[in-house]
């Protein structure tokens, strides 16, 4: 399995993920030109996406959805109350399957688990992806981390996960005090130590690699969110010894494509 964070942040969300013949979207925040840019520096050509899944009907992540399915024939599943609440941003889909929230379904090479995050939206999820091999988790848009969430992320072997804010720059930012309790309350967003605790709670010996996302150009800076990921894994170190596997850390950004992760590597040893 493949993915690469082809955008994140408050500007716009977008995710490729492969596996065999199947290539899908989690989000398209950006407008369908920028996605099909995004795509193309990756090596894939718009017109060979398979599907788009959605999140929830944020326009940093819907954005271009509709454009992308109607240009290419696209299938988008969505939850019926994410649909209902997008409005017009998704309309006119010529193709649209509805899934409900925690029903694993089958789409292609994929199974596909929608399990509910806690965010300021109509019946937001984040996604498992499986391909019968290896475990990829998509994580981004909520404002605490609940036992379920814990509990289906437990085994991924690749993992997207919000790293968003630092609370004394949030605190001290430009933010009026309403937004800045928006994105720190239990349906916003985590910050980077919330998100550190959370990963510390799920590390395992097959997590290959951790991309943090919907990293703030406002409230937070790349270096904290790191630093708050690399302290959990010293830690780690400190209690297992230096040679325990510890994932990959990379970066997502909002104005460039990330990198092409390849799982795999560590499962079924």
């Amino acid at each position: 399995m493949r993915f690469c964070v082809l955008g994140s942040g408050s500007k716009g969300n977008a995710t490729f993920v492969e596996s065999g013949r199947t290539r899908l979207l989690i989000d398209a925040g950006f407008s369908g030109k920028e996605i099909e840019r995004r795509l193309a520096e990756i090596g894939v050509e718009a017109e060979s996406l398979s599907a788009i899944l959605i999140t929830h009907e944020h326009g940093d992540h819907v954005k271009g959805a509709a454009i992308l399915s109607r240009r290419y024939r696209l299938p988008v599943f969505v939850n019926v109350a994410t649909l209902n609440a997008a409005g017009p941003v998704l309309d006119n889909l010529p193709q649209c399957h509805t899934f409900d929230t925690g029903q694993t379904f089958i789409f292609q090479d994929f199974q596909i688990h929608p399990y509910a995050i806690s965010h300021d939206a109509t019946d937001p999820v984040g996604f498992l992806l499986n391909n019968g091999r290896v475990l990829m988790g998509y994580c981004t848009d909520t404002g605490l981390v609940s036992r379920l969430m814990q509990h289906r992320l437990s085994n991924c072997h690749g993992l997207v996960l919000e790293c968003n804010h630092d609370p004394d720059l949030l605190r001290n930012g430009p933010y009026p005090p309403s937004l800045q309790q928006r994105v720190r309350g239990k349906t916003g967003h985590l910050a980077n130590a919330e998100a550190a605790g959370f990963l510390r709670d799920i590390l395992h010996d097959d997590l290959e690699h951790v991309v943090l996302s919907h990293i703030s150009e406002t409230n937070n800076r790349p270096h904290l969110a790191r630093e708050a990921i690399a302290a959990v894994l010293e830690t780690l170190r400190g209690q297992r010894g230096d040679d325990c596997p510890v994932p990959v850390i990379s970066l997502a950004h909002q104005d460039r494509v990330g990198e092409l992760v390849t799982l795999g590597g560590r499962a079924g040893r």
